[in-house]
C-alpha cells in the first residue's frame, strides 16, 4: 500500500524448519524459534510443511470454501464477507481438518507448549480467503492470550495481501516500561498513525472501484462499506467514523492532544516501529502471540489470497472475548477440543516425509 511504508524483507524473523526422526523441529530449531517469539512477538517458519501436505490442507480449505452453507466467521470484515471480497470461515472438526491441524501442533509441540498447556481449549480453526476489492483491515490487536499460526498452502505475493505485522509490539509484563516509560502509549501512536493511512487509503479505493471493471462494486455495497449503521470494524464507514462508533478507528482518537503528539513523536515512530509484510511461500507457517499488532492487507491480485489458520489458548479467556477475535465451527464448539487432545490425535504415517528429514 503506497500510503503506508512497509517492508517486505522478512529474513530478521524466519526460521528454516529443520525436523528430526520423529518429524518434529529438531532443539536449534526450537530454540531460534523462540528467541524470535520472545524478541518480536513472531516468527516465520519456512518449509514446515511439504507440497504434499500443503495441497492437502488447500483441499480441506477448498471443501469448506465450495460449501454454500459454510459457516462464516463473524469477528472481523462482515461486509467483505457479505459482499464476496473475503471469504473468512470455520473449519469443520472432522478427521481429515483434526488430523491437519494435530499435524502441525505435534510438528510444533516444543515451541507451542512453551505457551500453551495441554488443557488449553482450541479456539478456532479457519480459512481466510481474500479476493480483488477486499478492504484493508485496520491494524489491531487480536484478544489476548492466544498463540496463532497462519500455514501457506500457495504461495503468497505482496500483492495478493500478505499479513503485515508491526515487529517488537507484543504485550508482556513490563513491556510498558521499555522505551522510557513510553512504549504503550508510542505503540497506540504509531496504531493510530497507520489507521489514519488506512481508512484514506480504503476510500480511495471504493471511489476508484466505481468504474473499475476488474472489481466492481455490488448493487448497495458503495453505501454498506461507507455509510452503514451496521457493524464493522474494518471499513472506512463514515458514520461510524465521525459517531465513534468503531473501537478501531474513529474520529476521538483523533482530538488535538493526539494529533499534537503524533507530531511531536514523528521522529520516534518512524525509527522505532516498522510494518513488515510477510508474503510466505507455500509450507512457510507464521506462528505469532495473539496481541502483537497485525493486519489483513487488501487483495489487489485477481488470484484470491487463502491462509490456513488456527488460535490456541494459551491463557484463561472469558467467553466474550474469545467470540471478539475467534469463531469456532459449531462441531467444535459442540465437541471441543484442547492442546492436549491434539498432541494426542493418531496423525497417519507418511512415509515420503519420513525420508525428508531436513539439514540446516
Amino acid at each position: 500500500m503506497s500510503e503506508l511504508k512497509v517492508s517486505n524483507d522478512t529474513s530478521a524473523f524466519e526460521v528454516h524448519a529443520v525436523l528430526d526422526e520423529r518429524g518434529k523441529l529438531t532443539p536449534e530449531s526450537v530454540g531460534r524459534a523462540l528467541s524470535m517469539m520472545d524478541a518480536h512477538g513472531l516468527v516465520v517458519l519456512t518449509n514446515l510443511l511439504s507440497d504434499e501436505e500443503a495441497d492437502l490442507g488447500l483441499s480441506l480449505m477448498r471443501q469448506t470454501i465450495e460449501d454454500p452453507d459454510r459457516e462464516r466467521s463473524s469477528f472481523a470484515s462482515e461486509t467483505d464477507n457479505r459482499y464476496l471480497r473475503r471469504d473468512f470461515c470455520s473449519l469443520p472438526a472432522n478427521p481429515a481438518v483434526t488430523g491437519f491441524a494435530a499435524q502441525l501442533c505435534q510438528r510444533l509441540e516444543r515451541v507451542l507448549s512453551e505457551y500453551c498447556g495441554r488443557s488449553r481449549p482450541l479456539l478456532e480453526v479457519a480459512t481466510f480467503t481474500s479476493y480483488l476489492g477486499s478492504s484493508h483491515q485496520y491494524v489491531h490487536r487480536d484478544p489476548s492470550g492466544v498463540i496463532s499460526l497462519f500455514a501457506a498452502v500457495e504461495d503468497v505475493s505482496d500483492q495478493q495481501g500478505g499479513t503485515v505485522f508491526v515487529p517488537g509490539t507484543h504485550m508482556y509484563g513490563g513491556a510498558g516500561n521499555n522505551l522510557g516509560g513510553q512504549a504503550n502509549e508510542l505503540m497506540e501512536l504509531f496504531r493510530t498513525q497507520c489507521n489514519c493511512r488506512i481508512f484514506l487509503h480504503n476510500l480511495k479505493k471504493l471511489w476508484r472501484m466505481q468504474g473499475d471493471g476488474q472489481a466492481p462494486l455490488a448493487p448497495g455495497e458503495f453505501l454498506d462499506r461507507v455509510f452503514s449503521t451496521k457493524w464493522d470494524q474494518h471499513q472506512p464507514n463514515l458514520l461510524r467514523f465521525v459517531s465513534g462508533k468503531n473501537s478501531q478507528f474513529s474520529l476521538r482518537t483523533l482530538g488535538p492532544r493526539t494529533l499534537w503528539k503524533l507530531y511531536r513523536h514523528r521522529v520516534a515512530l518512524r525509527d522505532l516501529f516498522q510494518l513488515v509484510q510477510i508474503a510466505p511461500r507455500k509450507g512457510t507457517v507464521i506462528l505469532y502471540r495473539s496481541d502483537l499488532l497485525h493486519a489483513g492487507p487488501d487483495n489487489r491480485s485477481p488470484h484470491p489470497r487463502r491462509f490456513f489458520g488456527m488460535s490456541i489458548a494459551r491463557d484463561i479467556i472469558e467467553t466474550k472475548y474469545w467470540h471478539d477475535g475467534y469463531s469456532p465451527h459449531p462441531t467444535l464448539t459442540a465437541d471441543p477440543l484442547t492442546f492436549g487432545d491434539l498432541l494426542d490425535f493418531t496423525v497417519a504415517p507418511e512415509p515420503a516425509r519420513v525420508l525428508n528429514v531436513r539439514t540446516a
